[in-house]
């Protein structure tokens, strides 16, 4: 049985496999982000050869594939993926960008649209044939709007001119300090313009926003605003496609949408179907290294049974093997 190597390298972590080509999980391995946009290639390599080591296949395997976070462009994909095959993990050895595992692991067609939102907002989309549609995935500088930090930020945004009155009142003006201690949404923005505080952290408030939403008209606003965005996602890239007269699976992903409450998802639907009726729009928990070890047995053309194994086996790893960060 031909062995292959699988990764999941995000931007704070990365999960590694050794899958065997019947699906039987052999080994696996954790360690910190693995991502070339902030590691550089080499760097990130490092990283992605002490799991490797880690996982001590004990002959060479047949496939190694690396999804990692921050190849968002083809020549930056090529050039990991040259940098990688020098390094003779693998008789073959490819690198993509890691939203592609949260597509695979959210459906088994093979095809379909992943959303996913952590930190940043990213989608990916495959059509049946196997043409793709793609996005930068850069940030304001490439127009993208919806992730944790974004919604971290419109949270202190909303709250700051609630409590001076440029802004509609919120419950967002007590709970954002709150939650960082502090007595006012000013403390805030002083500590940031201070150094005290770090920007970054402004992710956390994201859950604070969807526990609002139902009972806060500001905060429902906000999620209104990320609904619209992964609509508009969506939407693209199911034209781009010619998806819309189709039957195909839009997933939700990282870690602000993989447990989407039902009323969050029914929005999202409902925006998606007037682009593409038959779209059908579920989140995934699982995690995006079963996405990478499903897709490296693709390349294997491992049968189905193969497939339904190391998916029994990798799904519900939430806490050894854990979910991507986007």
């Amino acid at each position: 049985m031909r062995l292959a190597l699988a990764i999941d390298g995000g931007n704070s972590k990365t999960d590694a496999v050794l899958v065997r080509e019947d699906g039987t999980v052999l080994a696996t391995a954790r360690g910190a982000g693995s991502s070339p946009h902030h590691l550089g290639v080499d760097a990130a390599l490092d990283v992605v050869g002490g799991l490797i080591a880690e996982l001590a296949p004990a002959e060479e395997p047949a496939e190694a594939l690396l999804l990692l976070a921050g190849v968002d462009f083809p020549y930056e994909e090529e050039a990991a993926e040259t940098a990688a095959v020098e390094r003779g993990w693998a008789r073959r050895t490819s690198v993509r960008n890691d939203t592609f595992a949260v597509l695979r692991a959210g459906t088994d067609a093979g095809w379909g649209i992943a959303v996913t939102c952590g930190a940043g907002i990213n989608c990916v989309g495959v059509a049946r044939d196997g043409r793709e549609a793609r996005f930068p995935a850069l940030g304001a500088i490439s127009g993208d709007w919806g992730g944790g930090n974004d919604l971290g930020v419109e949270a202190l945004f909303a709250a700051a001119r609630s409590e001076d009155g440029r802004g509609a009142r919120t419950v967002l003006e007590t709970r954002v300090p709150a939650h960082f201690n502090v007595a006012a949404p000013s403390d805030i923005a002083q500590a940031i313009h201070r150094g005290q505080l770090a920007e970054r952290r402004l992710l956390e408030l994201a859950p604070l926003v969807f526990e609002l939403a139902a009972d806060d008209a500001v905060a429902a606003s906000i999620v209104a605003r990320q609904v619209s965005e992964i609509v508009a996602m969506v939407r693209v890239t199911a034209e781009r496609l010619r998806l819309q007269e189709e039957v195909f699976d839009v997933v939700l992903g990282g870690g602000l949408l993989q447990r989407a409450e039902p009323s969050l998802v029914a929005a999202i639907a409902q925006g998606v179907h007037l682009t593409a009726p038959g779209a059908v729009v579920r989140p995934t928990a699982a995690p995006a290294i079963l996405g990478s070890a499903l897709l490296v047995l693709d390349g294997l053309g491992a049968d189905d049974e193969a497939k339904r194994k190391v998916r029994s086996e990798l799904e519900g790893e939430t806490v050894m093997i854990g979910g991507r960060d986007g």
